[in-house]
């Protein structure tokens, strides 16, 4: 059977000895993207659609890790399911269980034949199972935020207003939503804008209250009033004290189901 995938790697020699060695390991997979960064590895896999994508960790712009998110989120209906991830790194410390346990693979650099045999065997039978599924990578990033060093958790944000740093109490807040190079963090009241990227503030974050329910929105968990099912797979958060309501991918959509 004819298998389709895409190669993310911003190293053009590593790409392309990854291309060969899968070339010799599984003649029926055919590489129909390559892409040299994260944002190009989204928009090349929304475009071709591939069943298997080969994904660097550490690219410029956006990682594997956030591109295999973004991926997921904007993967449509009609395209049917979702790739396999199969990521790659140089470094261990990115405890390689982690990858185990949420991502159809990983494979270490520099990648052997044995262990590139291995992973398309894993792959292959993968693929044979029609309900098949892709990578559940609100685990995976729970899993990698626990194995980086450990950091102070925010009890107040500074958010510039006019000529004056006003201090935003963590527990003011309901959500928190990126916008560039800022944060926009809602409280009952008003917004305050934050210069500090999303990606920077994460690791900040108390998990237990603050979940990232999609890549651009961390929602803390004591806002939500309900949340709602939708037919595609999304569900839509109704929060305490605001009116709007937040839309959590079908990446993290696992984490809101009756106990």
């Amino acid at each position: 059977m004819e298998v389709t995938a895409l190669i993310a790697e911003d190293e053009p020699l590593l790409a392309e000895n990854l291309r060969a060695e899968l070339a010799t390991a599984w003649p029926e997979l055919q590489v129909t993207a390559q892409a040299g960064s994260g944002t190009a590895a989204v928009e090349l896999a929304l475009l071709h659609r591939p069943q298997v994508c080969f994904l660097d960790i550490r690219m410029p712009g956006m990682t594997g890790l956030e591109a295999a998110q973004a991926i997921s989120e904007d993967w449509p209906d009609v395209a049917g399911a979702l790739p396999l991830f199969v990521f790659v790194t140089a470094y261990d410390q990115y405890a390689l269980q982690a990858f185990d346990a949420a991502a159809a693979d990983y494979l270490l650099k520099p990648v052997t034949p044995e262990r590139l045999a291995q992973s398309v065997s894993r792959l292959q039978a993968r693929l044979a199972q029609p309900a098949a599924a892709a990578a559940t990578l609100a685990s995976l990033q729970e899993l990698l935020t626990r194995a980086m060093t450990p950091v102070a958790r925010l009890r107040h944000l500074q958010a510039a207003v006019g000529d004056a740093i006003e201090l935003v109490p963590m527990d003011d807040i309901v959500y928190l939503e990126a916008a560039d190079k800022y944060v926009r963090a809602v409280t009952a009241e008003r917004d305050y804008w934050v210069r500090v990227s999303l990606r920077e503030l994460l690791p900040q974050l108390d998990t237990e209250r603050f979940w990232q329910v999609h890549r651009s929105t961390v929602v803390q968990i004591d806002a939500v009033a309900r949340a709602l099912r939708q037919e595609n797979g999304t569900v839509l958060l109704e929060l305490r004290r605001r009116p709007e309501k937040l839309t959590v991918s079908r990446v993290h959509a696992n984490r809101f189901k009756a106990l």
